[in-house]
């Protein structure tokens, strides 16, 4: 089973929010919407549980236009930011709410809950007030919730948003253990960059209402389509310049001749094109290095643990950002040689 999401648009206040967005979501896969606020990823999920209606476009399961189904008869669970717990009842009850718009019998909904409490590890919370639970037990309260209907689509908006880092990351983990366990196809939204990798099997960047990019997350990070695409994921080690050369690719910038790794189709020689270097591109070099490096002056020495991030200036008064396994002295003047297929050639 599998949903298709085929030319979606879609207009808020006039002006486009969604303009012909399309990606599918297989059996068993995690899709994460990733884009900043603003891109229409919320409005992108209420079109697809049908609480919306799009101007264009079709939302389809198995290849059957879903326009005609309401809500109730999609079979897809929706789980929110902000949890949207009933606070006057119980954890069980909480559980139960979809189970009883569905008219089952008693003992079926009791069995339901309980299979969805013990898949969140909340078994013995059931006669718990959702008041006097910590946030990351609301967030599992919920999850139950949207997993005892038994859904055949499941789609988070932004359900970590609201936690710490910590928790976020602990639950984070816990989600994707989860999801891959059920194979439950399902939409994950998010702003959040470390949190899509964590969870995503697969990842579509929204950009002003667009599809920017659909792929798997370390495809999509170690080859971006677009400044905007390596910019968003923090990428910011970009430097415009002009394609002079091919086999090998030669791009000549403001600060050097460049040689990146060659990924067929490349741009024909003369045209505009940008750079990317990656931070873990560099090494030290010498004023002797040619193409490939970059000399300037040491700004900001930051220790990350198993490296130090440097932050260069040069001579343009651009600022890129490397990771060097030693620190580099402040206001020195340094050479730092880039690795050719750490260099990424960006439309």
């Amino acid at each position: 089973m599998a949903l298709s999401v085929r030319e979606i648009h879609k207009m808020y206040e006039g002006k486009p929010l969604l303009r012909g967005v399309s990606f599918d979501v297989p059996e068993g896969e995690t899709v994460c919407l990733l884009g900043p606020s603003g891109s229409g990823k919320s409005t992108l999920l209420r079109i697809i549980t049908g609480l919306e209606a799009a101007e264009s476009g079709q939302v389809l399961w198995d290849g059957a236009d879903l326009a005609d189904v309401p809500v109730h008869q999609r079979h897809f669970g929706l789980m929110f930011q902000d949890y949207a717990l009933f606070p006057h009842r119980k954890v069980a009850e909480n559980v139960a709410f979809g189970l009883r718009m569905q008219n089952l019998p008693a003992a079926e909904i009791q069995q339901r809950v309980n299979e969805a409490l013990e898949r969140v590890n909340m078994v013995g919370f059931a006669n718990r007030r959702v008041t006097d639970l910590s946030g990351g037990e609301q967030q599992r309260v919920a999850l139950a919730r949207a997993l005892a209907p038994r859904p055949r689509l499941l789609m988070l908006d932004e359900p970590l948003g609201a936690l710490d880092r910590a928790l976020r990351e602990q639950l984070g983990q816990f989600l994707r253990e989860l999801l891959h366990e059920t194979q439950i196809p399902a939409i994950y939204v998010t702003h959040d960059q470390e949190e899509a990798f964590a969870i995503a099997d697969r990842l579509v960047l929204l950009n002003e209402g667009k599809v920017e990019q659909d792929g798997a997350p370390d495809q999509v990070y170690n080859r971006p389509v677009s400044v905007w695409a390596a910019r968003f994921l923090g990428l910011t080690n970009v430097l415009p310049g002009t394609v002079v050369g091919r086999r090998p690719l030669r791009v000549r910038a403001a600060l050097g001749v460049f040689t990146p790794a060659e990924v067929e189709p490349t741009e024909p020689v003369g045209s505009e094109v940008s750079l990317l270097f990656r931070p873990t591109a560099a090494r030290v070099g010498s004023e002797n290095d040619g193409e490939n490096s970059l000399t300037g002056t040491v700004e900001d020495t930051t220790f990350r643990g198993e490296s130090y991030r440097v932050t260069l200036r040069c001579v343009d008064h651009s600022v890129f950002q490397f990771y060097l396994p030693d620190p580099l002295p402040l206001h020195a003047k340094v050479t730092l040689v880039l690795e050719p297929n750490e260099i990424v050639c960006l439309k």
